[in-house]
C-alpha cells in the first residue's frame, strides 16, 4: 500500500484492511507493507492486522514544503528502499499482493521475481479511466521538477507491473472487461469490493444522533466520502440546498477524511455562501473501528453519492448493509452492481437539479425507500459480505500455487 493510517482512510484502505483480516481469521498470515506516510516507521497492529511501515522520499528535486503536503495527501509515487528490502527478508513469503502501481509496485514485481512467487495485482479503478481533469490537478505538485527516482522506476520495473502480474484482480465489472480485452492471455478476475453487513446492520443509530445533537424530527441525508473534488461534495450542497427549501427536517451530514485542503475549503465556502451552516454538519473522517460511523449510516433517512469518477463505491454497500435507500450518480462501476430502482436511485453526473429531484422523490415516498432498501440489503448479505469475498480471493491464490506445483 501507498499508505495506511486510520485518519486518512478511504476505500482502498477499508478494502485491504477487511480482506487481510478476513484472511487472517481464515488461517493465512497477510502483514500490510507500506510507507510511513502520515505515520512513523515501524509495526503496528491494527485489530489483527499486523501494519509494517518504512520511510520514503518524493524523488522530485525542488519540491515545496506544500508540494510535498499535497503529495502525501494525493497522487505522488513515493520511492522506499527500505520497505523493499523488508519485503525482499520477509520471511516464509508465498505470494505478494499489491494494491498501488508506479515504483511501489515496481518493487513488489520485482521481490516476485526474485523470490519466485506469484504476484497478484489488484486494481481498485481509473487505472485506464482516470479523467484528465484528475490527472492534471494530481501531477501539479510535481510538474516541472526534475524526477531523480525515474532511475528506479526503470531499476523495479514500475512501467511492467501489469505485463508481469500473475493474476489481475478488478473490483469493477467494466474495469475487468478493459483488462480483459488489453491483457488476453493474462487471469484477469473480477470480485468486487465487501462490507462487513454484521457491524452495519446491528448499529445503532441514536449514538450518532445523540453525539451530534439530532433532535428526533430532523432528518438525515448522508454522504461518506472523501473531501476531495473527485466526490463532488460541492455539487451536493447545491443539489441539497434546492432539495431543503420546502423540507425544513431534513440535515445534510458528510462525512469524510480532508485529501484536498482546498477543497474542503471551497466547501466550507459554499455552504456558507447559501446560509445553510445549520442544516449542513461536515465532520473529516472517523477512524475504520469508530462505532459512530456505522451509527451515521444507521440514523440517517437517504444516502447519496454525487461523484463525477468513482471505479466502485464500497459505501454504497455500506448503506445497503445499514438498511439505507440510495441515491447515486450513474457512473464509473456503480451501474456494474447497481439497478435503478431495484436498489438505486441514479441521477445523471453533473446534474445537481436531477439529484435534487431523487433526493425529493425518496424524502416524500416511504414505500419506495423500504423497497429499495430491502432489496439493497438482500444483495449485500448474499453477495458482498466479506468472508464471501475473501474466499473468491483465496481461490485465486490456490490456483496460482497450484500453477507453481504443476
Amino acid at each position: 500500500m501507498r499508505r495506511f493510517t486510520p485518519d486518512k482512510w478511504g476505500g482502498t484502505e477499508s478494502v485491504v484492511f477487511n480482506l487481510s483480516r478476513e484472511l487472517i481469521r481464515q488461517g493465512i498470515e497477510s502483514p500490510v507493507f507500506c510507507t510511513a506516510m502520515f505515520s512513523k516507521p515501524g509495526v503496528q497492529c491494527l485489530e489483527e492486522v499486523p501494519v509494517k511501515r518504512y520511510r520514503y522520499v518524493f524523488p522530485w528535486l525542488g519540491l515545496s514544503p506544500e508540494a510535498k503536503a499535497q503529495l502525501r495527501l494525493k497522487g505522488g509515487s513515493p520511492l522506499s528502499l527500505s520497505l523493499f528490502w523488508g519485503l525482499l527478508k520477509e520471511r516464509n513469503l508465498s505470494l505478494i499482493h499489491v494494491h498501488v502501481q508506479h515504483r511501489l509496485g515496481g518493487m513488489a514485481r520485482t521481490v516476485a521475481r526474485l523470490r519466485g512467487i506469484p504476484l497478484v495485482v489488484s486494481l481498485h479503478g481509473g487505472h485506464f479511466t482516470l479523467p484528465a481533469e484528475q490527472v492534471d490537478k494530481m501531477t501539479k505538485p510535481f510538474r516541472g521538477k526534475l524526477e531523480w527516482g525515474k532511475a528506479f522506476g526503470l531499476l523495479f520495473g514500475a512501467r511492467r507491473v501489469l505485463n508481469d502480474a500473475d493474476a489481475v484482480v478488478c473490483v469493477g465489472q467494466s474495469e475487468y472487461d478493459e483488462v480483459h480485452q488489453r491483457y488476453p492471455f493474462k487471469n484477469v478476475f473480477h470480485v468486487p469490493n465487501g462490507v462487513d453487513v454484521d457491524r452495519f446492520a446491528t448499529a445503532d443509530g441514536s449514538a450518532f444522533r445523540s453525539a451530534y445533537g439530532f433532535q428526533p424530527p430532523e432528518k438525515i441525508v448522508l454522504c461518506v466520502s472523501r473531501i476531495d473534488y473527485q466526490k463532488n461534495q460541492l455539487g451536493l450542497v447545491r443539489a441539497f440546498a434546492a432539495f431543503a427549501q420546502d423540507l425544513p427536517d431534513h440535515r445534510l451530514v458528510i462525512i469524510g477524511p480532508v485529501t484536498v485542503e482546498d477543497y474542503h475549503e471551497q466547501l466550507l465556502a459554499e455552504i456558507a455562501m447559501r446560509r445553510i451552516q445549520n442544516r449542513v454538519l461536515v465532520i473529516p473522517g472517523f477512524a475504520p473501528n469508530d462505532p459512530l460511523l456505522p451509527s451515521a449510516y444507521k440514523a440517517a433517512e437517504m444516502f447519496v453519492l454525487p461523484t463525477r469518477h468513482e471505479p466502485f463505491g464500497i459505501v454504497i454497500l455500506e448503506a445497503w448493509a445499514a438498511g439505507l435507500p440510495v441515491v447515486a450518480n450513474r457512473i464509473g462501476g456503480i451501474p456494474g452492481f447497481a439497478t435503478d430502482r431495484e436498489n438505486i436511485l441514479f441521477a445523471e453526473p453533473d446534474n445537481e437539479r436531477e439529484l435534487a429531484d431523487r433526493m425529493a422523490e425518496l424524502a416524500a415516498d416511504a414505500a419506495l425507500r423500504k423497497s429499495l432498501a430491502g432489496n439493497a440489503f438482500n444483495a449485500a448479505a448474499s453477495t458482498y459480505d466479506w468472508p464471501m469475498v475473501a474466499r473468491k480471493v483465496l481461490e485465486i491464490y490456490g490456483q496460482l500455487a497450484q500453477n507453481l506445483t504443476d
